[in-house]
Parts: C-alpha cells; sequence; structure tokens
C-alpha cells in the first residue's frame, strides 16, 4: 500500500527485512489479548494483519491499549522487531515479525458489534447485509472483492491487447424487450412517458459494429426485474464484447483466451484449450442439461433402442409413443439402500417423469424390478452399452425424451453430491452449440426465441425458417463452467430482410417491430457488417473461482432474495412531491 502522512505502510507487508525500521500503521483491532504485563493486538487493514505489543516499557502506548476494544480504529508507531522463534506464526504472511509500539492513537471508538469479525462464526445471511459495512471487513469478504478486482483488470488489459475499444452505453433507453420484466424510469420532462434500465446492451453493441467500431467491450451493468435465486439478482455485471466481420471459431476462440488469461493472472493456474465443444442435443442425451459439469463421469446413456421391445411394458410403451428408456450407471453401488433410491424417485417426480427403475448388478445376478422381464441378450446389451459391471447400479427413466434427460440429469448431480464424486479446485469449461433457434410457448400460442430475437440461424438451416421453425439451429454459444453458465452469445443477423422475417415468425407486426426496433432495421440498410459477440456473467464467474455458492458472497452491496436492500432500506416510498414531478400516482389494491 502507498504510504500516506499517516502511515508509512499496510499492516500485512512487514516481514523480516522491515526488522529495525520505524513504521506507522493505522487499521481496526482485529483481536486484543492482555497477558498481564504485555497487551498483543492484532492489528488488521486490507493488506492483511500483524501482531503490535505494547508493553510497560512504553507507557502511553501501554496505557491506550488498555483502554482499546475489537474493531477499534487506531494508529500505532513503533519499530518493527523479529518474534521469539517459538513465538513465529506460520499462518500469517507477517508471522515472523512484531511491531513493538511507542505510541498507540485511537482514532475512533467502536460500540459492541451485532457479530464478530475474527471469530469467523457462521452468521445469517440477513444479519450480514444489514451491517455490510461491517460483513465487508471480514478476510474473506475482502479476499472476494479484491479477486473481482483483479479479474476485471485482468480483463480489460487482454481486451485492450486484442484491439478491443471500452465504450460505455446509457443506463437509460426505451423498451426493448428481451425475455425479463424491464425496470422503468418515470420521465419528468415527457409526462406519461418511461425510459427503461437496459437487460444488456445488445441492441447498442450491434449499433456500435454497424457504425464502425469493429471491436468493443465494457463491464456492462445489466437490470433485469426477475425473480431471484443463488446466482441472480436484480441489477449485475457483464464483461460484454462484441467483433464485426467474425465466425463463430473466431468468438470462440478469442473467448477462450481471454478466460486462460483471466484465470492465470488470478488464480496462478493453466486452463486447457480448447475447450470442448457439445452440441445443445448431445448435452442433454449425455448430461441431461444444456450446463453439463464435466468434473465427473456418470454420463446418460440412450437405451430405447436395446430396452424399446423387451419385456418390461412401461419401456415398449414409452418407445412405441415416441419416448425414451434413458440409463445412468452408478459404479461400485449395487448395494445402494432404500432410502436413499427413494430419494432419488422423489426427485425425479419432482421433475416432472414417471419414476425411476434400478438394477442392481450383484455377484448373484441382476436385482431389481425389471431384472426377471430382461432376456439374457438385453441384459448384455445393457451392460455393454452403458459399461456396468457387478457391483454396478444402473438407473433407468422411461418417459419424453427431453423430460428423461432432465430427470436422470439431476440424479446425476445429486449422486455427485451425495457420493462426494466431484474434485476440489477443478475447472471443467466447455461450449453448448447449435441451440434451437426459437422454441414454441403454447401458454402464449407462439414461437419464442430460446436466446433473444437478433440471434443469427444456421445457414444450411434456413430453408426450413418457416416451413418447419423448430427444425433451425441458431449460431448460438454458451460457455459452460462447472455446471454453471457464466457466458452466452451468437452470431448475429445483419440484414434488414432476414431480421424482419425472424420477427415475422416471432408474431411481431410489421409495425409493431418497426416502433421496437425501427432504429435497427433502418441502420442493417446502410451497411452492416457480419458480426457476433459474448457476455460473460462477471458476478458468477467470479463467484465460482472464489469457492462461494451465490454471488451476493462477491458483490459489494447486493440485494436479498426478495430484492431488497437490508442496509439502505430499498425500495422504499418517496415523498409525494417526487411522484407528481413524474407524473405518478399510486395506486393501492383494495
Amino acid at each position: 500500500m502507498r504510504p500516506t502522512r499517516m502511515r508509512t505502510h499496510g499492516c500485512g507487508e512487514l516481514r523480516v527485512q522491515h526488522a529495525g525500521q520505524s513504521v506507522r500503521l493505522c487499521g481496526w483491532v482485529h483481536r486484543r489479548r492482555d497477558l498481564g504485563g504485555l497487551v498483543f493486538l492484532d492489528l488488521r487493514d486490507r493488506s492483511g494483519i500483524v501482531q503490535v505489543v505494547a508493553s510497560p516499557e512504553a507507557p502511553s502506548a501501554h496505557a491506550a491499549a488498555q483502554g482499546v476494544r475489537a474493531e477499534y480504529v487506531v494508529r500505532v508507531h513503533g519499530t518493527v522487531a523479529l518474534r521469539p522463534a517459538h513465538t513465529v506464526n506460520p499462518k500469517l504472511p507477517t508471522g515472523e515479525v512484531e511491531v513493538r509500539a511507542d505510541r498507540l492513537e485511537v482514532l475512533n471508538p467502536a460500540r459492541t458489534l451485532p457479530f464478530e469479525i475474527a471469530s469467523g462464526e457462521v452468521v445469517e445471511e440477513g444479519v450480514r447485509l444489514r451491517y455490510r459495512y461491517l460483513d465487508l471487513r471480514r478476510p474473506s469478504m475482502q479476499h472476494n472483492l479484491l479477486l473481482r478486482h483483479r479479474l476485471a483488470q485482468a480483463a480489460r488489459a487482454f481486451l485492450s491487447a486484442e484491439g478491443f475499444v471500452e465504450i460505455e452505453t446509457p443506463h437509460l433507453i426505451r423498451a426493448t424487450p428481451e425475455g425479463a420484466r424491464d425496470f422503468l424510469v418515470p420521465s419528468r420532462l415527457h409526462p406519461g412517458k418511461f425510459y427503461v434500465l437496459p437487460q444488456s446492451p445488445q441492441l447498442l453493441k450491434q449499433i456500435l459494429m454497424v457504425a464502425g467500431f469493429d471491436r468493443y467491450f465494457q463491464l456492462a451493468r445489466c437490470f433485469r426485474d426477475e425473480d431471484l435465486r443463488a446466482d441472480r439478482q436484480p441489477e449485475f455485471t457483464q464483461i460484454d464484447l462484441e467483433m464485426s466481420f467474425v465466425e463463430q471459431d473466431d468468438v470462440l476462440e478469442l473467448s477462450e483466451r481471454l478466460v486462460a488469461h483471466m484465470v492465470r493472472e488470478v488464480l496462478g493456474q493453466e486452463v486447457s484449450l480448447p475447450f470442448p465443444r457439445l452440441t445443445y442435443r448431445e448435452a442433454l442425451t449425455r448430461y441431461g442439461t444444456d450446463k453439463p459439469d464435466l468434473r465427473y463421469g456418470l454420463e446418460i446413456t440412450d437405451l430405447t433402442e436395446i430396452l424399446g421391445h423387451s419385456g418390461v411394458r412401461l419401456f415398449r410403451e414409452v418407445a412405441e409413443s415416441g419416448g425414451a428408456v434413458r440409463a445412468l450407471r452408478v459404479p461400485d453401488q449395487a448395494a445402494m439402500g432404500r432410502k436413499f433410491l427413494d430419494e432419488l424417485v422423489e426427485l425425479v417426480t419432482t421433475e416432472g417423469a414417471r419414476g425411476l427403475v434400478h438394477l442392481s448388478l450383484t455377484h448373484n445376478g441382476a436385482r431389481g424390478p425389471i431384472a426377471k422381464h430382461l432376456a439374457p441378450g438385453e441384459l448384455d446389451a445393457l451392460c455393454a452399452a452403458t459399461g456396468a459391471r457387478t457391483g454396478d447400479l444402473v438407473l433407468l427413466v422411461a418417459d419424453a425424451p427431453e423430460r428423461a434427460a432432465s430427470a436422470l440429469g439431476k440424479v446425476r448431480q445429486e449422486l455427485a453430491r451425495r457420493l462426494d464424486l466431484i474434485p476440489a479446485g477443478a475447472y471443467r469449461f466447455c461450449w453448448v452449440v447449435e441451440f434451437p433457434l426459437l422454441e414454441y410457448d403454447p401458454e402464449e400460442g407462439r414461437y419464442v426465441a430460446k436466446h433473444h430475437p437478433f440471434t443469427a440461424p444456421v445457414d444450411e438451416d434456413l430453408p426450413h425458417l418457416e416451413s418447419d421453425p423448430l427444425r433451425v439451429r441458431a449460431k448460438a454459444h454458451d460457455l459452460v463452467l462447472n455446471g454453471v453458465e457464466i457466458a452466452g452469445g451468437s452470431i448475429r443477423i445483419h440484414q434488414r430482410e432476414l431480421q424482419e422475417r425472424i420477427f415475422r415468425l416471432l408474431d411481431l407486426t410489421p409495425e409493431r417491430a418497426h416502433e421496437r426496433f425501427g432504429f435497427l432495421l433502418e441502420a442493417f440498410q446502410y451497411g452492416a457488417p457480419p458480426h457476433g459477440g459474448i457476455a460473460f456473467g462477471f458476478d458468477r464467474f467470479v463467484m465460482l473461482l472464489a469457492g462461494e455458492k451465490t454471488i451476493r458472497d462477491v458483490i459489494a452491496f447486493p440485494k436479498t432474495a426478495s430484492a431488497t436492500d437490508l442496509m439502505m432500506g430499498a425500495p422504499s416510498e418517496v415523498d409525494p412531491e417526487q411522484l407528481r414531478e413524474v407524473h405518478i400516482a399510486i395506486v393501492r389494491e383494495p
């Protein structure tokens, strides 16, 4: 830390080579120990912790140290000394030295805290968020936010070196629906009209490509008024980038190098390139999800051809109706307990599947509800297809293809957790590509975009756009890390005619399309280059690299699961005069 007029060093910077130097330190009292004659203080700032000793030989410092408590802010003048060999603390980078205080000044006392900073105790999240300014003092939280800072700096340095230009896009825009609810901002100067906060800079970064900037990026703030969970917040950050004159492989290759650079710079680890690629269908078939976790095996096998004509009535009926029989081999778990199996059955039915069938391969043959209905050749074919052998357990689901895959995907994840199959500290990336361009929403009775309506279709599928829309694949790509989607993007549509065809499929009339997206359609008429890009969910990426389970632990001032700020008390009511100025009246529901 740079010296100031108040301090010469950071607390965590002192080492053996500083012995004998006179120093001034400022920080918080992390712990205090009074051993009768000597008072020991662990002094903490952002750089770390160092031990300070106040001795009766320095009466002023000793008297002041008698009165301090945890989280007092103090300034210490003293001399760095080597600690006696038997008192060295190998757990601290400063553990070989201490500061012997000549003078100690209390800059600000502290009340009794609602929770201890130094103890490392588990504190209820509501309390942590209510006193976030205290929670952020904890070393673990400071570590997370410093990790976030370093990742951001690494991304900026890499992209700048690759010729990208950082350009800010506005936070007050017009509504261009992208799938989630918008946050509305009333206009004082234009009564009855509203801005919205951007869900992403999607259209603006495409406009920047039309404008000829070629390579754009920003760490963009995005806003979505949607239901929350551990990896979602109403406001979040993306590493957003867009490139002109590129194909999908260009975007993927650059993204891989960006990720490798960030991990190398911040964690000091190398990431193996290139990342494996799975098509959307392959990911669902093998892992039961389009966000596959590749840190462990447990791949799903399709047994429809093998068991669709077997003696198991359920399997026959499902296969005849166009469904699928999927299986999951669980090594060395033939003796899995009934309670665990019942919990897996409950998990599968929660996913909407009919049920879960188990088959145990014991030394005395196959055991389970379907064992006697399988011909020897069918059992042999099942074992060959799944790789199952004596001692293994095979779990099967028969249902509609995607439902069977999804159900076994959940089982796969639960088994990995319960059987401790996930290696600690592993980072496994993969791409998922060739998503469907569209999906049908039965509630709305129309097609909707799988990603967003500006994603380009795969060229060879264009002839089927109107005749068989669900057959058309998208030039879309998601990057998945350890079963979590951390980035998504696509090659964009850059021709007005094709964009209008997509709008028609989405049941968007020409008038409505022009009202919402007229500026984009107009821009496409003035020489729009082919372009594509990707947006990284920065909060999720930091969460995974920090080893946390929620993005709230890597954001300085997050909202709760109900989108409230417990520290500031937001959202809150506002003065009636403010409402009048923006021409809004509150109507209470009866």
